[in-house]
């Protein structure tokens, strides 16, 4: 009766009966608080100053809508998926391929995170449904490229993910460099390529019927059916330079919103956008990724409840219980749990701190070498990200190939992204575990 196990099994399960994630998040806090001995009132009073947690993410994901939203206006977008669609020459793969790489640039090349999502995928759904792609393994793609960069690669938020796995296993009394941590997560990072390619070539393979609906903000539907495609003009210049600015301020001060807020002032001041559009614009990305940002916040307020309960370190201590002293069951044990708690946390980064404190200590006493332990923090961190209702390595994809109302989160999002990567997770991640 752990209330964080109750409360993810709660949130899961009314997911997938299709129920909002927003009202899923919260009646599982509810469920959680309860069986923690919390008071109702206690419970939303917890919920709601936990929201704050990710008020900035929220805000910075409503005005990357509305410069999402003014970059398609433009018609530059069309034009950048008419140019990926000619050099594709109809081979649906290597489109699904291209949006993986792309993806994964997001994260060290280009640090922007989902903010590409909604500017490069909805142009590019006409030239999925000429092909018949399965959107699931383009999400699998998109949700490859958010997530595996940072657990294998030391760069960009990669680098943030490996100093932090660095510290906490520092402060716990396992001291180790920042450039152990990649080559102990390879492996695990290794099998996500392997789900990603399972995913695109073999599970998702097939043809995949959509029907063609025309995108308010996206031109490209009638460029990719044959009409003549628009040459770059002064417009668009302004648009890619907005988009550029929005990436170099973001990188500078560190700062979503004030990035997004400097590209949408460069394209108003020189004229890609009007004035009078304006209000416009704004209600376009809060349609485009007010959901998002909604969820972002009641799942920051669901963590700030799952955290209070005090269930997180009773079900860790709870299982180091059950290792018998083996080493494979202890390794399987210690990664499943990373797995509940971040999807109840809602955070891989988030999540290091709290498993760290209890996995050092608890792996030395078992026998485990350091590159071992870092596997076990590492993976057991980074599950739960791909395949969760509340994670932004999910709700980024679906709100990119759900932009014509034919993508479902859950099903057509998470649970493919559950299967391919986070089962592949704990494999790799058990092996590494009992091989270094």
């Amino acid at each position: 009766m752990n209330p964080v196990v109750i409360s993810v099994l709660v949130m899961t399960v009314l997911c997938l009966l299709k129920l909002n994630v927003i009202i899923a998040l919260i009646v599982a806090a509810i469920v959680g608080g309860l069986l923690a001995g919390m008071p109702v009132g206690e419970i939303m009073g917890v919920l709601v100053d936990g929201m704050g947690g990710n008020a900035e993410t929220a805000l910075s994901y409503i005005l990357l809508g509305a410069l999402a939203a003014a970059v398609s206006k433009t018609g530059v977008a069309s034009i950048l998926a008419r140019k990926i669609a000619d050099t594709i020459k109809g081979k649906g793969m290597v489109l699904i391929l291209i949006i993986a790489v792309v993806s994964s640039f997001s994260q060290n090349l280009i640090p922007v995170h989902i903010a590409f999502i909604p500017i490069l995928i909805p142009p590019l759904l006409g030239v999925m449904n000429k092909l018949n792609i399965d959107r699931r393994a383009v999400a699998c793609a998109l949700t490859f490229g958010l997530k595996a960069p940072y657990v294998a690669l030391p760069v960009g938020f990669g680098l943030i993910f490996h100093n932090i796995i660095r510290d906490q296993m520092t402060a716990n009394g396992m001291e180790i460099a920042t450039n152990m941590v990649w080559k102990a997560m390879w492996l695990p990072g290794l099998g996500m390529v392997l789900g990603l390619l399972i995913a695109v070539f073999i599970t998702y393979k097939k043809p995949r019927i959509y029907k063609s609906v025309n995108i308010a903000s996206s031109e490209t539907a009638a460029t990719i059916e044959g009409e003549k495609a628009q040459k770059m003009n002064k417009t668009h210049y302004v648009a890619l330079i907005g988009a550029v600015a929005a990436l170099v301020i973001q990188l500078i001060t560190d700062s979503l919103p004030l990035g997004a807020i400097v590209g949408l002032t460069i394209m108003l001041l020189f004229g890609a956008i009007k004035w009078k559009d304006i209000d416009d614009l704004m209600s376009d990305g809060v349609s485009m990724m007010g959901f998002i940002a909604f969820v972002m916040l009641v799942a920051s307020g669901y963590g700030a409840v799952i955290r209070e309960t005090g269930g997180v370190e009773t079900l860790v201590e709870a299982a180091s219980g059950m290792m018998a002293g083996s080493k494979f069951i202890a390794a399987t044990v210690m990664i499943l749990l990373g797995l509940i708690i971040t999807m109840g946390i809602g955070t891989s980064f988030g999540t290091i701190p709290i498993i760290a404190a209890i996995y050092v200590p608890l792996a030395s006493a078992l026998g485990f070498s350091t590159m071992a332990t870092i596997v076990l923090i590492g993976t057991a961190a980074a599950l739960g990200d791909a395949g969760s209702p509340a994670s932004d390595s999910t709700l980024g994809p679906t709100a990119g190939l759900n932009a014509d109302g034919q993508h479902d989160h859950i099903w057509d999002t998470c649970v493919p992204t559950f299967l391919h990567f986070n089962i592949p997770l704990v494999i790799f991640g058990i092996i590494g575990a009992m091989i270094f």
